[in-house]
C-alpha cells in the first residue's frame, strides 16, 4: 500500500458521508477518495459537498481503491461482495466492513477468499465527529493497513482494537446501541424537570449540557466513574439521595440485563445474516 492510499467507499449513506467528512477534516485529500451509490443525484450532492470522485458502478469504484470500505446494508452485502469479488481478487485491496453482524470469514468467502479484512463497529455519534468504533483485523492485515484504518476512524471519534472478533458483539451492545441508552436518560431527566416546573426548553438545554459536561469530565479525568460520582456527592446531600434511589431501584442490574439483551440480539442477527450466504 502506498503512503497515501486511495480509499473507495462502496455505499455512500450517512455513515460513509460522516467518515468522508472526518477524513477531509483530518487532512486526507479529496483526490484520494472515491464513492459509489446507485443514486446519481445523491452522488452529485456528495461530489459537490466534498469534492470526491463518484460513480454508480461499484466494480469501477472498488477497482480504484487501495482500501475498499463496504458501507452498504447487511441485507445486500452478499450481492455487493459477489459483484466486486473478481476485481478485488485481482487488485488485493484492504477491505473494511462497517456492516454489523457479518463475520470476517463470511465476508472473505463472499469476496473470493484470502483478502486482508477489517471489521469495524462504528456508532451514530460519528455523524458529529464524536464516534466510538471497535476494530477487528484478520490475520492477513498488515501493521500499515491497521494504522491506515485507525487513522480513518479516529477522524470521526475514537477507534480501539479488539482482541477477538466475538468482542464486536459486546461493542455493538456498548457503543453501537449505547447512544440510545443515554438518550433515554436524557428524555427521563427532561420530563422530570418539566414536571417540576422548569420550562421544557430550559429542561432540555440543561439536561443536554449536564450530560455533555459529565462525559467531558470523564474523558479528561484519570479517576474512574465511581470516584467521579463520589466527587459530586456530599454526605446527606441531594446527589447522595438521588443515587441511593437509583441503587434501590435496581439500576445496575437493569443496565446489565439491557446490555445482555443487546448482546444476545447481536449474536442472533449475525447467525441470521450468515445464513444468507449465496454459496
Amino acid at each position: 500500500m502506498t503512503t497515501s492510499p486511495t480509499i473507495s467507499f462502496i455505499g455512500a449513506g450517512n455513515m460513509a458521508s460522516a467518515i468522508i467528512g472526518g477524513m477531509l477534516d483530518s487532512g486526507i485529500q479529496a483526490a484520494s477518495i472515491w464513492a459509489s451509490a446507485p443514486d446519481d443525484e445523491h452522488l452529485e450532492t456528495l461530489r459537490k459537498r466534498f469534492g470526491v470522485s463518484v460513480t454508480s458502478d461499484n466494480r469501477y469504484c472498488a477497482q480504484q481503491g487501495d482500501v475498499v470500505i463496504l458501507a452498504v446494508k447487511p441485507q445486500i452485502m452478499a450481492d455487493v461482495c459477489r459483484d466486486i469479488a473478481p476485481l478485488v481478487q485481482n487488485t488485493r485491496p484492504l477491505v473494511v466492513s462497517i456492516a454489523a453482524g457479518l463475520g470476517a470469514d463470511t465476508l472473505d468467502q463472499w469476496l473470493g477468499g484470502g483478502l486482508p479484512l477489517i471489521r469495524v463497529m462504528p456508532n451514530t455519534p460519528s455523524l458529529v465527529g464524536k464516534g466510538a468504533a471497535g476494530l477487528y483485523a484478520n490475520a492477513a492485515v498488515s501493521d500499515e493497513q491497521k494504522a491506515t484504518t485507525e487513522t480513518i476512524f479516529n477522524s470521526v471519534g475514537k477507534a480501539v482494537w479488539l482482541e477477538s472478533e466475538d468482542q464486536l458483539h459486546a461493542v455493538t451492545a456498548l457503543s453501537g446501541s449505547g447512544p440510545a441508552y443515554f438518550f433515554l436518560m436524557l428524555e427521563a431527566l427532561e420530563a422530570a424537570a418539566t414536571e417540576a416546573g422548569v420550562a421544557p426548553g430550559n429542561a432540555r438545554e440543561l439536561a443536554i449540557q449536564t450530560m455533555a459536561g459529565a462525559a467531558e469530565m470523564a474523558a479528561r479525568s484519570d479517576q474512574d466513574p465511581a470516584q467521579l460520582k463520589r466527587n459530586v456527592m456530599s454526605p446527606g446531600g441531594t446527589t447522595e439521595r438521588a443515587i441511593q434511589c437509583f441503587e434501590d431501584g435496581g439500576l445496575r442490574p437493569l443496565v446489565k440485563d439491557a446490555f445482555a439483551a443487546a448482546l444476545k440480539r447481536s449474536r442472533e442477527m449475525a447467525s441470521e445474516l450468515a445464513g444468507k450466504n449465496p454459496g
